[in-house]
């Protein structure tokens, strides 16, 4: 979880109470921190008073690329300020002063709906793929290369879990966007997510670009 809160004592006291509760915590004080840390985290609370840039450009920059859960967290409180903030892209909006168990009930409810819950195991369900080293766990949702865990955002995995699940074939770009993004997606968007992957499993041969088609698995 990235807390991006410009004021100290306000970032302090957060950062502690959600520590406290079992997350983990990284923090921004300025925009320039919070664009260079947000994708490898899974919400971003988001002041909108920042001192480099206003919050709501920040949001629309994350949003452009990323559909990671945003929560504006801000003494912003008026109607026109809550219809700006989620018509950049918030998926929530707390005004503060507010009580932090509201704002943990409303984190709960922004990843209820960010991770819908997967449908009722069967005798014959399968909760994992095996593709050589990597494995996923479609139960937990956790990804191991070689044995390592692999920390992936929501949209990362599910890009990797449908190549994967499909190791023989090539899958178009177009049915990518709609079954991971559905109808809120960019070109930018897939590429950027293609790209993020390939870092994180150490090289390009785990995906393999299929010009003018998509994308299928590959090997290390």
């Amino acid at each position: 979880m990235l807390v991006v809160e410009n004021d100290i004592g306000d970032r302090e006291a957060l950062t502690r109470g959600l520590r406290r509760n079992g997350h983990t915590v990284d923090n921004a004080k300025t925009s320039t921190e919070a664009l260079a840390q947000y994708r490898n985290v899974d919400m971003v609370l988001l002041d909108l008073e920042l001192p480099d840039l206003d919050g709501l450009e920040v949001c629309r920059i994350i949003r452009s690329g990323c559909d990671v859960p945003i929560i504006a967290v801000t003494a912003r409180g008026s109607e026109l300020d809550r219809v700006l903030g989620f018509q950049a892209g918030v998926d929530d909006y707390v005004v503060k002063p507010y009580g932090f168990r509201e704002l943990l009930a409303r984190m709960e409810a922004v990843m209820r709906r960010a991770r819908p819950a997967a449908p009722p195991a069967t005798a014959n369900s399968v909760r994992g793929i095996s593709h050589g080293p990597l494995t996923i766990d479609t139960g937990s949702r956790e990804v191991e290369l070689g044995g390592q865990r692999i920390d992936l955002t929501r949209k990362e995995f599910d890009l990797l879990l449908l190549l994967a699940s499909q190791p023989d074939s090539v899958v178009p770009r177009r049915q990518i966007m709609h079954e991971v993004w559905g109808d809120s997606w960019s070109r930018r968007t897939v590429d950027t997510h293609v790209s993020s992957l390939r870092s994180k499993l150490g090289g390009s041969a785990w995906i393999l670009t299929v010009r003018g088609v998509g994308f299928r698995i590959g090997h290390a």
